[in-house]
């Protein structure tokens, strides 16, 4: 049996293709080749996402090489899916969650480590509406400077001095070997992560079942109960990446918990709320808390996004 994996050609969708044709090699009789797709979220590097469009600029060609047999598997950063899926395809897999949490690199030389301990107006880079939004709330001294790119990018410009500091997922650093670059992790009480933040999603094609089958045994219940949560609220909320907003769900045996918020952009309102409830009902948990949020004045916040 041959598999073939859709994935982008960046060094961290590499990594994470490579991480899962790996464990659907070892099963016996089972080939797993690589097709590197190019995305409009790769080729357009020189604007933010905000404003090159919604959701899923990462995401579009590699799905439709799934619909043309192209590819039999497309691997997603979870965080990058729309709450949607196209028709004929599903999510057959979310294997176990990185670290969901984002990580502060601060510049050599610097003494701060912590957002509150950056001088003031120091420049910090992010590429993420959600980072700005929570961070401008702290800080609103801060200049925040958008920043597209790799991995390897993203480091230089703060290693080189063009930047003080930069937020970048734990999960990426981790998963490209860069551990050693994070000056602290946020926790999310500081920056709640995005949605599916650290994990995987593993997409197939709704009809065929032997590739569904051999996918679905990398499922992780955990992480895939946690995610169906967050993704539960951005499903309700119909958000896209032009409005700041985040959730992040926690597993405790039977009981699941997830925060979420919605925010302005400058860091002006930010309006966060959180559910505990059955681990069974987590997409309904997810669902309930952005109807919370709904109803404190989200839906403002989303129309003015």
């Amino acid at each position: 049996m041959k598999i073939r994996i859709a994935t982008r050609g960046s060094k961290l969708a590499l990594w994470q293709a490579n991480h899962v044709r790996e464990l659907l090699s070892r099963e016996q009789g089972v080939t797993v080749e690589l097709v590197v797709l190019s995305t409009v979220g790769d080729r357009v590097q020189d604007r933010p996402l905000a404003e090159v469009g919604g959701k899923g600029l990462f995401v579009k060609e590699l799905e439709e090489a799934l619909l043309d047999g192209r590819a039999d598997v497309a691997v997603h950063s979870m965080k990058d899916l729309p709450a949607g899926v196209p028709d004929g395809l599903v999510l057959a897999a979310v294997p176990p969650r990185e670290d969901p949490r984002d990580a502060l690199i601060v510049r050599p030389g610097l003494a701060a480590t912590t957002v509150a301990a950056l001088a003031q107006r120091a420049r910090l880079g992010t590429s993420s509406l959600r980072r700005v939004c929570q961070i401008k709330a702290a800080r609103p001294d801060l200049e925040v400077i958008p920043l597209r790119g790799n991995v390897d990018t993203r480091l230089a410009k703060v290693a080189e001095g063009q930047l003080d500091a930069i937020v970048l997922a734990v999960a990426g650093l981790r998963r490209l070997g860069f551990d050693g670059r994070i000056t602290s992790v946020l926790e999310p009480s500081e920056s709640l992560p995005a949605i599916g933040q650290g994990a995987l999603a593993i997409e197939t094609r709704a009809d065929d079942e032997a590739v569904r089958t051999r996918v679905a045994r990398l499922e992780d219940r955990a992480t895939a109960i946690a995610t169906a949560a967050e993704r539960g609220f951005l499903g309700r909320l119909d958000g896209s990446c032009r409005t700041p907003m985040a959730a992040h769900a926690r597993l405790a045996g039977d009981r699941l918990s997830i925060e979420g918020l919605v925010g302005r952009t400058d860091g002006s309102e930010i309006l966060r709320d959180a559910l505990d409830g059955p681990a069974s009902e987590a997409e309904r948990l997810g669902v309930a808390l952005a109807e919370r949020l709904l109803a404190r004045g989200a839906d403002a916040i989303l129309r003015a996004g």
